[in-house]
C-alpha cells in the first residue's frame, strides 16, 4: 500500500491543478428560455425557436412556463399564447385565433390565464380557463389595459400609465397610482407614468416600474412599491436605468429585473435587489457573450434559479 501512495499523491496534485470546467451558455436559435443556477452560476438551454419569446411567466407550482409566441407570421395577429413544461417538454399552443394574444399572467391556482387580447377597439384584459378553453373578458374598456399580474384575489394591471388592480370577475377597477407627468411624451418610446406591477408573494404590495426621464429613446425608470392597503409609495432605487419587468423571489425578500440600458448604453443584463431598497447589484454572469440580450426573467418556484428569455442579437 505505502509503494502506491507516491502515485495517489500525483493524482491528488494533478487533479487539483486542472482548471475548472468552463462555464458556457449554449446556442441554437435566435430566442430560447435559459434557466440559470444560482449557486453554481451554470446555465442551460431549456427550449429554442428562430421567432420572439416574449412575456414569459412561471406557473403558481413552478411546472410550466406560459409566453407569447408567433403561431407563423409576422403581424401582431399571428401572436399566440402557449405553455411549456419546464423541462422543455409539453409544447402546447392555448390560443388560435385572428386576435393579438400577448402577455399572459398564471392564476394563483394555475387554472387560469389572464392575458391581453386586442378584440375590440384597444388592447383588452381577458381570462382563458386551460381547462375548458373558455375565454371570458375582464375589463375592456375604451383605453388599452397592459401588463397584468394575478396575486390572491386581485389582477394588477397598467391604464393611461397608471398602476390598476381589479378582481378577477371584472369588478372594483381603481387606480391604485398617481405619478407626475402621467401620459406627458418626451422622447422616450412611453410616456411617463408605471408600468409592470407584480404583486407580493403575500399580497401585500406591489412593485413597478416608474418612468422618470423621458429625455432619451431608451427612457430612465425606477423601481417604486405601493402598498394595497395604504396606498403609500417607497422608492427603491434611484437609478434612471433602463429598467423594469421585475419578479418576486417566492419569499418575497428579493427583486431580479432587467436593466436594458444605462445611460444610453445596451445592456440587457440581470441584476437584483432587495425589497428594502438595498443590495442593488448586477448578477450577470461574466461568461455570457455580449450579444446574448436577456429579455425576461422569473424567478423559480425554490428561489434557486432564475428563468429568463434569451436572444442572440445579430445586427441587420
Amino acid at each position: 500500500m505505502r509503494k502506491c501512495l507516491p502515485f495517489l499523491f500525483a493524482l491528488i496534485i494533478l487533479s487539483a491543478c486542472q482548471p475548472a470546467p468552463s462555464l458556457t451558455v449554449t446556442k441554437a436559435e435566435r430566442w430560447g428560455i435559459y434557466r440559470l443556477d444560482l449557486t453554481s452560476g451554470e446555465t442551460s438551454l431549456i427550449y429554442s425557436a428562430p421567432r420572439e419569446i416574449g412575456f414569459l411567466r412561471l406557473s403558481p407550482d413552478g411546472s410550466r412556463f406560459a409566453f407569447a409566441q408567433s403561431s407563423g407570421g409576422d403581424q401582431n395577429e399571428d401572436q399566440e399564447i402557449y405553455t411549456l413544461d419546464v423541462d422543455g417538454m409539453g409544447l402546447t399552443q392555448i390560443t388560435d385565433n385572428a386576435y393579438w394574444d400577448l402577455y399572459p399572467a398564471w392564476s394563483p391556482d394555475g387554472g387560469e390565464l389572464a392575458f391581453l387580447s386586442w378584440r375590440a377597439n384597444s388592447l383588452g384584459l381577458y381570462g382563458l380557463d386551460l381547462v375548458s378553453g373558455e375565454v371570458r373578458e375582464v375589463i375592456d374598456s375604451p383605453d388599452h389595459e397592459a401588463d397584468p399580474d394575478w396575486g390572491g384575489d386581485l389582477i394588477a394591471f397598467t391604464r393611461n400609465s397608471r398602476i390598476w388592480i381589479i378582481e378577477p370577475n371584472g369588478s372594483g377597477a381603481r387606480s391604485l397610482s398617481n405619478p407626475p407627468r402621467a401620459g406627458e411624451w418626451g422622447d422616450a418610446n412611453l410616456p411617463y407614468g408605471d408600468y409592470d406591477p407584480r404583486i407580493s408573494p403575500d399580497g401585500s404590495q406591489v412593485v413597478f416600474e416608474r418612468l422618470v426621464d423621458a429625455d432619451s429613446p431608451h427612457g430612465g425608470y425606477d423601481l417604486f412599491l405601493i402598498d394595497l392597503k395604504t396606498s403609500q409609495e417607497t422608492r427603491l432605487t434611484n437609478v434612471g436605468y433602463s429598467l423594469g419587468l421585475a419578479d418576486w423571489s417566492p419569499d418575497g425578500s428579493q427583486l431580479v429585473f432587467i436593466v436594458s440600458a444605462v445611460e444610453g448604453e445596451g445592456r440587457y443584463d440581470l441584476y437584483l435587489i432587495n425589497a428594502d431598497g438595498s443590495g442593488l447589484r448586477d448578477i450577470t454572469p461574466e461568461y455570457y457573450p455580449s450579444n446574448f440580450l436577456c429579455r425576461w426573467v422569473e424567478f423559480s418556484a425554490d428561489g434557486k434559479a432564475l428563468y429568463f428569455v434569451g436572444e442572440w442579437w445579430e445586427q441587420e
